[in-house]
């Protein structure tokens, strides 16, 4: 129920003591801020790397080789290992029930790219048609490869954005010819990639297509599976973990390759690397809280004091009010009430001008590890809670000392 007198009373000492009051309320609006900006940033970092993930799918694993570092049974080191299409057929067969995605690539790079006068360098993939969603590409017009343009060895091509705006000035290039290192090819699509430009400036090819033109025979580059997820996230990362150390022993096997070769067969796992990031960013989160935290208990602190002051102040005040019948639970009431409503106030507006500062900012934060630093609705609710059981904690212990002043007692203090 609204009481009138109570806040004329609580405003009453408050304009008795503004100094005061603002000092305190200063160092809780201040922590308040401080959470709320380190907070915001905490998000925008969590955007910019799970942007940073997006670029590809989350649960990759790709597969790649490079020359041997040690002796193995025999063999000197300096080997270049070579994968070939029967590499990537063996894991296919070993691993299908677990594999979601996969693609063998063959990629020449700096591939000069004509289209009627108009010249480019650029990044030659042959591919599966999987490739689309390992590498999350969306199409802004045409299709992707399919699989009759692999059993066939059609030749067509899905280029990037980039190279679109770079050789057809804003023309369609759907059906239109282009030519790479002199080898006719029929566009049939235009990707996007969330990765950006750079991973904009490919073609994409049928794999037996550009093995045959290329004169590549059986040879691949790289390869690239996606693994099924689970709904736990941590089974998961162990079930990646598993299929990727086992990929990499099956190459090392095929080629022989010593175990500890950590050189010659390379595996990367994404859905391990996102795991270790945002464990990191949890911890930074977490850190951040430690330190917002312990910024408002030193505000809370101070109105604890301020508040224990008032009531020694009040001393014989607060006695008179017990002498004529005042129960205990109003003191209290009274002073937690006085508490709550400083800390809050001077907490919303720490809270309003960290929110409206990442506001201003936000648009020109956007590089690759911090985008658009902003507090979300749970992290104000949040620190809404906060500041209220700071208010009541700041004034617990002058309301208990308010409400166990004896009458007699603070009728003598002077």
């Amino acid at each position: 129920m609204f009481d009138l007198e109570r806040w004329q009373e609580i405003f009453e000492t408050i304009g008795k003591n503004k100094l005061r009051t603002f000092l305190t309320g200063l160092s809780v609006a201040s922590g308040i801020f401080i959470l709320v900006i380190l907070l915001g940033f905490s998000s925008g970092i969590q955007k910019g790397v799970k942007t940073q993930f997006e670029q590809d799918a989350t649960n990759r694993i790709s597969v790649w080789t490079r020359v041997t570092t040690k002796e193995y049974k025999g063999l000197n080191p300096g080997r270049f290992i070579q994968m070939r299409i029967g590499d990537y057929q063996a894991i296919n067969e070993k691993y299908e029930e677990d594999l979601e995605y996969k693609t063998a690539i063959y990629n020449i790079w700096g591939s000069q790219v004509n289209y009627k006068g108009e010249t480019g360098n650029y990044r030659l993939e042959g591919v599966s048609p999987d490739q689309q969603f390992i590498e999350n590409a969306s199409l802004t017009s045409g299709r992707y490869l399919n699989q009759d343009d692999m059993d066939e060895s059609r030749k067509v091509a899905v280029i990037g954005y980039v190279i679109q705006k770079d050789l057809f000035k804003g023309e369609n290039p759907i059906g239109e010819i282009i030519s790479i290192w002199g080898v006719n090819f029929k566009v049939v699509g235009v990707y996007t990639d969330p990765g950006g430009e750079r991973e904009e400036s490919r073609v994409f090819v049928p794999l037996p297509t550009s093995q045959i033109a290329f004169a590549a025979g059986d040879r691949v580059r790289s390869l690239a599976y996606t693994v099924k997820m689970s709904d736990n996230f941590d089974e998961a990362v162990a079930k990646s973990t598993a299929i990727s150390e086992n990929i990499e022993q099956d190459i090392k096997e095929r080629h022989i390759v010593a175990p500890d070769d950590r050189s010659a067969v390379r595996v990367n796992n994404t859905l391990e690397e996102a795991k270790k990031i945002y464990s990191l960013i949890a911890v930074i989160r977490n850190v951040f809280w430690f330190i917002g935290i312990f910024t408002i208990i030193a505000g809370v602190v101070g109105v604890s004091n301020i508040m224990l002051i008032i009531v020694k102040e009040r001393t014989k005040e607060i006695g008179i009010r017990k002498a004529i019948g005042a129960l205990p639970s109003s003191i209290i009431g009274l002073i937690l009430q006085e508490a709550i409503f400083i800390t809050a106030l001077a907490g919303f507006i720490g809270l309003f001008a960290g929110v409206g500062l990442l506001q201003l900012v936000s648009p020109l934060v956007d590089n690759d590890f911090i985008k658009s630093p902003q507090v979300d609705f749970n992290t104000a609710v949040t620190t809404v809670i906060v500041l209220i059981v700071a208010g009541a904690l700041a004034g617990y212990i002058p309301a208990r000392r308010a409400a166990n002043i004896k009458p007699i007692d603070a009728l003598r203090d002077e």
